[in-house]
């Protein structure tokens, strides 16, 4: 894999590129890591199979394994062979085990929901704790970033606005080796002293967590903090945590932080996805959190400690939901996961096509990190616990379900008001029709009911339309999660990049010391 990387082009463009930024230049530039050749290929080797070698059954190098390869292909005949036999009752029985599915989850989902508004699962820390806080840990901070020169001079003013002392905050940006437009507005930024640049060296897959993993092998704090270039932190965030892993056990290694986005109001597309993170941040994270459950991450605001995500192995790299598949590993390694109430906004997708292109590399990273972790059934309810072996086959495993399964429903459903098929009704026996007419009429109505309660409890009336009009939101993310399904067989780690700055307005996001709330 590494060999092309050593011998040839790859190896040259680095060198080049480091002797660019590393060029003396007229004024103050940005400070650039210089690694020796060696080094730097070491590191790469360990960012890219550093997983796969120390536990090949966790890393999602190889998307399925000879026995699931094998256990689909004969289930898949073995339905093929039943059509042919029994056509209508093998239908029957598919279509009664997709309802039981669906409405399971449906269920699971509103269950998850009502038990976090009754409980106080997010963890809270006041102004007045987090300023009081002394003797604060280095902590290193993450932050990726490809092609994406017009966010730099927001990035270092927003991350530069954290309040935590500069001597103890150590920034690297993560820039690819065939970026010098991004290095260019870095330099020309001027970022301070404790921000500095990381060349990620090309070879393996090109994600997001192989570059984390590269400057995680140069990390010197005792938390590692992840960033998204477009992200906006509440400034006491890091403060806040630092109290909050102060008040818990050791066994907490990780805390999300709720995350929003401050174009929500630009159209359609952007408020759904801010009633979106509202419930996914506010209620149902903190929900599997309070169940002591496996906590799929969100990709950023992330606070961990060092030694133990370098213990489990770092991030993932060939996984597109590295953050979902790291919070599953830690839980497996007997490591908890909590949500902290502070606010990191970001830039929200504002076309269907960039939205697109993000959400099914989120639903294909569920499947991946799914198929990963079913491996060994067995294995896993060992290290999970029913209770967490079933949440995660629920969150994670239904998350991308309900939208594959979704428009077979709508589909049979619109063939039998047009065609009346008799076929289409023997289907549906009473023991199937009444649960799936349950499903379709009372679960949906709760479901956007439920949408239209987070919005209000947030206090943003002004997306409830948009909750009202989630089933329209749920026909984009069924598009999406058929196109990972297929990216999923034929490019399982492909990363498609993500749009930045088309709705990036300054002026929208709210004043600063508004977003802990």
């Amino acid at each position: 894999m590494l060999g092309g990387w050593v011998r040839g082009k790859a190896s040259k463009t680095y060198a080049r590129l480091l002797e660019r930024a590393l060029a003396p230049q007229p004024g103050p530039k940005a400070r650039v890591v210089a690694l020796d050749e060696a080094t730097s290929r070491a590191y790469l080797r360990r960012s890219i199979d550093g997983l796969y070698d120390a536990a090949p059954d966790l890393s999602s190098k190889d998307t399925t394994t000879p026995e699931q390869r094998r256990f689909g292909l004969g289930l898949a005949t073995a339905v093929a062979v039943l059509l042919v036999v029994e056509t209508r009752i093998t239908l029957m029985v598919i279509v009664g085990l997709l309802t039981f599915l669906y409405a399971t989850v449906v269920i699971y989902r509103i269950r998850l929901f009502r038990r976090s508004m009754l409980s106080d699962s997010l963890i809270v820390v006041s102004d007045e704790d987090a300023l009081a806080l002394e003797d604060l840990p280095l902590i290193t901070v993450l932050i990726p970033a490809y092609k994406e020169p017009e966010v730099i001079a927001r990035l270092l003013q927003d991350i530069g606005a954290l309040d935590y002392p500069t001597n103890r905050l150590d920034v690297r940006l993560l820039i690819e080796q065939d970026d010098p437009e991004t290095l260019a507005a870095i330099h020309a930024a001027r970022p301070p002293r404790h921000f500095s640049v990381v060349l990620i060296p090309d070879g393996g897959p090109r994600t997001k967590p192989k570059a984390m993993n590269y400057a995680l092998c140069l990390a010197e704090g005792e938390f590692v903090a992840v960033y998204d270039a477009e992200d906006r932190p509440e400034p006491l965030q890091l403060r806040r945590a630092v109290a909050a892993f102060r008040r818990s056990g050791p066994d907490v290694v990780c805390l999300q932080g709720r995350l929003a986005y401050y174009n929500s109001g630009h159209n359609l597309i952007t408020k759904w996805f801010e009633a979106e993170y509202l419930a996914w941040f506010k209620f149902f994270l903190p929900g599997l959190a309070e169940r002591d459950v496996p906590v799929p991450l969100g990709g950023t605001s992330n606070l961990m400690r060092r030694k133990e995500l370098q213990e489990v192995g770092g991030w993932d790299p060939y996984n597109v939901t590295e953050d979902a598949d790291l919070g599953i590993r830690f839980h497996r390694a007997g490591y908890r996961t909590g949500v902290l109430e502070s606010t990191t906004l970001e830039e929200a997708n504002s076309d269907f096509v960039n939205w697109a292109k993000q959400r099914s590399r989120w639903q294909k990273g569920y499947l991946q990190t799914w198929l990963v972790h079913m491996r060994d059934p067995a294995r896993l309810w060992r290290e999970l616990g029913p209770s967490g072996f079933f949440n995660f086959n629920f969150f994670v495993g239904g998350t991308p379900l309900l939208a594959l399964m979704n428009p077979v429903f709508w589909a049979l459903t619109i063939l039998w008001f047009v065609t009346e098929s008799t076929l289409i009704g023997d289907l549906f026996p009473p023991i199937i029709y009444f649960p799936a007419l349950t499903c379709w009429v009372i679960g949906n109505a709760v479901v956007v009911y439920l949408g239209i309660v987070s919005v209000e409890l947030d206090d943003q009336p002004e997306l409830a339309v948009a909750a009202l009009l989630a089933p329209l939101y749920w026909v984009m993310m069924s598009i999406s999660a058929y196109k990972a399904a297929w990216q999923l067989i034929h490019s399982p780690s492909l990363w498609e990049k993500t749009a930045h700055g088309l709705t990036a307005n300054p002026a929208a996001a709210p004043p600063m010391q508004k977003l802990a709330s």
